[in-house]
């Protein structure tokens, strides 16, 4: 249990340092963070869990990771389900209270994305179906082999969260205006399901897409890292 509740605070951590930052301090009147703040604490969310909680759990805060490191040989497949349930939930919860939060402000409209992912109209640049599909596999391929590669046994131990906390503050500086970045299911569900209406229905991508670059990528360290890990 001490690995799923490891799971559970640390996305919850993600979601709400990350959502959080988007919806509380983007575009805070003159001092506002912007792009590059909320990728930088995206980034930041998970470079602390990974030394908070990386010994307990291994830090995946995503199921799409948690699949790819399945995928690579990493991580048992009966341990799957119980991670993927406690990522949701963490996201889900921190949802709630990033919602509690930034409704106590005058003109609050959950409608209005509440740091949701999209594509088409709800895209921040008005990016297609197709672009911000192929961009969150890519952007999820590349994380799988950042994440794969920091923790191989070949590599510096002790170091893992900080490539892998730049690469996902990298990662969301090329894509926030494509999707708004989700690369993760648990994220992209854990403000969606307050928003409803269009996130919901466009859910379906944020999870099949971070999914299916997970073993993309996965595939690819295999291929260029060789057997061992």
């Amino acid at each position: 249990m001490g690995k799923y509740g490891a799971e559970f605070f640390g996305t919850f951590w993600l979601v709400l340092g990350g959502c959080g930052s988007a919806v509380l301090a983007a575009a805070f009147p003159e001092v506002g963070i912007g792009l590059l703040g909320v990728a930088l604490a995206f980034g930041l969310t998970v470079l602390t869990m990974a030394f908070a909680i990386g010994h307990i759990s291994g830090c995946h805060l995503n199921p799409a990771v948690s699949v790819g490191l399945w995928a690579a040989g990493r991580f048992p497949a009966n341990q799957l389900a119980p991670y993927i349930i406690a990522q949701v939930l963490g996201g889900i919860v921190a949802g709630g209270v990033l919602y509690v939060i930034a409704s106590g402000a005058a003109g609050f409209d959950v409608s209005a994305g509440f740091a949701s992912n999209g594509y088409g109209e709800h895209s921040p640049g008005g990016y297609s179906l197709l672009a911000a599909l192929v961009c969150e596999i890519v952007m999820t391929m590349f994380f799988l082999i950042v994440i794969l590669g920091a923790t191989d046994s070949r590599a510096p131990a002790g170091f893992a969260g900080i490539p892998i906390g730049l690469a996902l503050t990298l990662i969301h500086l090329i894509s926030i205006p494509v999707t708004n970045t989700s690369v993760n299911p648990a994220r992209s569900t854990g403000v969606a399901v307050y928003v409803g209406d269009w996130a919901v229905s466009q859910l379906w991508l944020f999870w099949l897409a971070p999914i299916v670059g997970a073993v993309l990528g996965a595939a690819a360290y295999r291929l260029i890292g060789g057997s061992r890990n």
